[in-house]
């Protein structure tokens, strides 16, 4: 007798259309970027999120996978809106004095 199986995904998107692993509050592009930039395995990443199970940290990593342009897409414009932050703070009165360069 064959017994049907269930399988879960784990992923979750969200009405803004980001994919959120089930049961947590980390975005599976959290999960991705941290695979990506540090090499992290699964088990890796585990012992960093140690509230995500590794299935879900494996469907995370299978979601990017599945769609993997669109969520490099997501992941440079991320940069390039960081990058630009960090370019229009640099001239911030609080950064410049902090910097001994005071406006005054």
């Amino acid at each position: 007798m064959t017994e049907a199986l269930e399988i879960q995904s784990h992923v979750q998107i969200d009405d803004d259309g980001r994919a959120w692993i089930d049961d947590s509050n980390v975005k599976v592009v959290e999960v991705v970027r941290d695979h990506i930039a540090y090499g992290w395995s699964p088990e890796e990443i585990h012992w960093q999120y140690p509230h995500l199970g590794l299935a879900q940290i494996y469907a995370a990593l299978a979601y990017y996978h599945d769609n993997r342009s669109a969520m490099d897409g997501e992941i440079e414009a991320s940069l390039l809106a960081a990058d630009t932050a960090a370019r229009i703070a640099e001239d911030s009165p609080i950064a410049l004095r902090l910097k001994g360069l005071s406006r005054r």
